[in-house]
């Protein structure tokens, strides 16, 4: 299939949500005063948030000791986590009843930041308590990501994947919401005995494996940068485990070009120390074609329609700093929205409002990533 990519082409569209993202940088110790001060409870916060971003003496109190027994109650025999779980607003009778019966079946997932955000939680308590149990969970969870890796580097969004239910999709490679960025993230800590991980008993060869798996998936991403003409561009959602070509997912996730994912993955590559001339290319390609591609002129804001219900317009606004789109047409190279009937608009507006409100289609990080680009340049003495 032909595909076109645009070194001139430009749309354009800003989100008032840039100003939530960069409020982002702000969550962690926002979290910590919210939480120390007694202005917001756990139950208030997201799993993600209490996993990773609380004190560190939290991590040593009776209230995380609690969570963690809940996170080891329901760690699936495989050994990983399934996703979306608030495991610090404890589980009820049934929940628990639910739980247990189903830890042998469906297996795991690394979707919405599971198996991972658990892992990395326990490691936290872990060097609070040094309780044995913490850590043969870690391990497991270390072993079950190691498993579900595929030989050509790649991770599935599910492991083992599920064929039916209408997750066929959970098979591909998949970058999206930073799935395999998250898990090369902790490989890649746990290799290079970050500071979280020297408090475990990690073993020389339990690094030595990281690394190895890690090495693999980057070899992974290499491969499946899209190329155009023969020119590397930048990456999709999701990828088929086997051929490696973009690949659709939900109805609404078609093969495309991917603006926000292909962002975790430049700024993955960009922390690995004494990059390959392979890895260079990969990095300054890529910032080349989110750069020819990025979003400006526009402001996307919510507001409330007349019957008070959120609706996301667009507007014109000069001053609107620059966005990437969700997905870029992979013939075309411009922007598109879908609903879940899987039809390909031009507008956001085109789209019902359940999925125009429901759903990211803009990313805000651009322009920090170009800094973090700038900075990675003059590290590694790289001619732009």
């Amino acid at each position: 299939m032909k595909q076109y990519l645009s070194g001139k082409w430009k749309h354009s569209v800003s989100f008032t949500a840039i100003v939530c993202l960069l409020l982002i940088g702000w969550l962690p110790s926002q979290e910590q005063e919210a939480i120390s001060s007694g202005k917001k409870s756990l139950e208030e916060l997201s799993w993600m948030q209490v996993a990773t971003r609380m004190p560190d003496d939290w991590y040593g109190s009776p209230e995380a000791q609690r969570i963690a027994e809940t996170v080891l109650f329901c760690q699936q025999d495989i050994g990983g986590w399934q996703k979306n779980k608030p495991y610090h607003h404890g589980l009820s009778d049934a929940e628990k009843e639910t739980f247990a019966a189903g830890r042998s079946g469906i297996g795991a997932t690394i979707d919405n930041g599971a198996t991972t955000t658990e892992m990395i939680f326990l490691a936290k308590v872990y060097s609070q308590h040094k309780d044995e149990r913490y850590w043969n969970a870690f391990s497991k969870g270390f072993n079950y990501l190691l498993d579900a890796q595929y030989k050509n580097g790649g991770w599935p969004q599910f492991y083992p994947a599920r064929g039916t239910g209408g997750v066929s999709y959970s098979s591909h490679i998949t970058y999206n919401d930073n799935a395999m960025v998250n898990v090369l993230q902790l490989l890649k800590d746990v290799a290079d005995a970050a500071p979280l991980y020297v408090q475990l008993p990690i073993s020389n060869e339990m690094r030595q494996k990281a690394k190895k798996s890690f090495d693999k998936g980057v070899e992974c991403i290499l491969k499946t940068q899209i190329r155009v003409d023969g020119v590397p561009t930048v990456w999709c959602a999701q990828h088929d485990e086997v051929t490696l070509l973009p690949a659709n997912a939900r109805a609404y996730e078609l093969a495309s070009f991917s603006g926000g994912e292909s962002v975790g993955i430049i700024k993955l590559l960009m922390e690995i120390e004494q990059p390959s001339a392979e890895i260079v290319a990969s990095v300054k390609d890529a910032m080349a074609w989110l750069d020819a591609h990025k979003i400006t002129g526009l402001s996307v804001v919510r507001e409330a329609d007349a019957s008070g219900k959120r609706n996301t317009v667009v507007q014109k606004d000069d001053n609107a700093p620059a966005l990437l789109a969700r997905f870029y047409d992979l013939q075309t190279g411009t922007p598109f929205f879908c609903d879940r009937d899987g039809i390909k608009k031009k507008s956001l507006a085109e789209i019902g409002s359940e999925r125009r409100n429901g759903y990211s289609w803009y990313y805000a990080g651009l322009a920090p990533l170009q800094t973090e680009y700038s900075k990675w340049l003059k590290k590694w003495h790289i001619n732009q």
